[in-house]
């Protein structure tokens, strides 16, 4: 028998998909035959395939043993801005995964945090421990992670209550003609590319961000991005939905940029919280990383 608690991560999924991306060495179809024949339980019932995620859910598996598969501790150097006895916040470099899967089973921030933090916490398995929430591989900028799974469960609420402030900054091509706004929509894969997301009227996930204009260039603006949701690839397509895409993002983007970067110029520069223990307001920073300030150096120079 196997046991999965849910966490902030996983909240929303399909059972089936949730299963299939914890061990993909078996297909979905395969996943389904499990549900349907009652071998899945959610909370100790018989649900469907389709049946949405929520959180602490507690979903077992009868009579299936999943291929073992544990991330391993790698000494890896991590910028840790604040650590207690609940939580550590990491700032995480551009080009860095969060944590291991398929093609990248080694050098996430995982594997650096087994071998840099003395205790995390079990909720999203030994695959994926402490992590509560995700940046993409090229977005540099702040995580929260738990080290037990009383934070881990809190911090979770915090995120899907959106009361967790998570702010970003962004250099996007051209210049946005309103100052501020709201994007609010449904997120959905792209059917003409599966690596992809877009932006969708009536289907799919919602997604809340609020924008705001910092800084503008002749070309560029810098724009400061509040996730209300946290969708997959969510201010990467927000910033295509209006037309002005992140500088850098190959895969959303106008291709190569004449700056000389790798990725996206995506940072998450502002992470914000109420510690799980203490009810005390916590606030962090994290200042551009090199490439991003040299980029607008270059900018404000011209």
């Amino acid at each position: 028998m196997n046991k999965f608690i849910i966490g902030g991560l996983d909240v929303g999924k399909r059972l089936d998909n949730f299963l299939f991306e914890n061990n993909s060495d078996y297909t979905r179809s395969h996943y389904k035959n499990l549900i349907v024949t009652e071998k899945v339980k959610v909370n100790e019932k018989v649900v469907k395939a389709g049946y949405s995620l929520k959180l602490n859910d507690e979903v077992i598996i009868e009579d299936f043993a999943p291929v073992p598969l544990k991330a391993e501790a790698e000494k890896i150097d991590i910028n840790i801005v604040y650590e207690d006895d609940d939580l550590v916040v990491v700032n995480k470099p551009k080009g860095m995964v969060v944590h291991p899967a398929c093609g990248n089973w080694s050098g996430t921030l995982v594997n650096a945090l087994l071998y840099n933090v003395k205790n995390l916490s079990g909720i999203n398995g030994v695959i994926r421990p402490g992590i509560v929430h995700r940046l993409d591989k090229d977005t540099s900028g702040l995580l929260v992670v738990a080290k037990n799974d009383f934070a881990h469960v809190e911090l979770s609420k915090q995120i899907a209550n959106k009361t967790c402030k998570r702010i970003y900054l962004a250099l996007l091509n051209g210049n946005l003609k309103q100052d501020s706004g709201v994007i609010k929509n449904f997120l959905t894969r792209d059917p003409k590319n599966r690596l992809r997301y877009m932006v969708s009227e009536t289907t799919g996930k919602l997604a809340e961000t609020h924008f705001e204009v910092i800084e503008r260039f002749k070309d560029y603006c810098l724009v400061k991005f509040e996730l209300k949701t946290g969708r997959t690839h969510q201010i990467r397509v927000h910033s295509k939905f209006l037309n002005h895409p992140i500088v850098g993002d190959e895969l959303y983007g106008l291709g190569k940029s004449k700056f000389k970067i790798d990725g996206q110029l995506l940072h998450a520069y502002n992470l914000q919280f109420v510690h799980p223990r203490t009810n005390e307001l916590k606030s962090f920073f994290a200042p551009l990383p090199s490439d991003f300030e040299r980029v607008l150096h270059s900018l404000r120079s011209n």
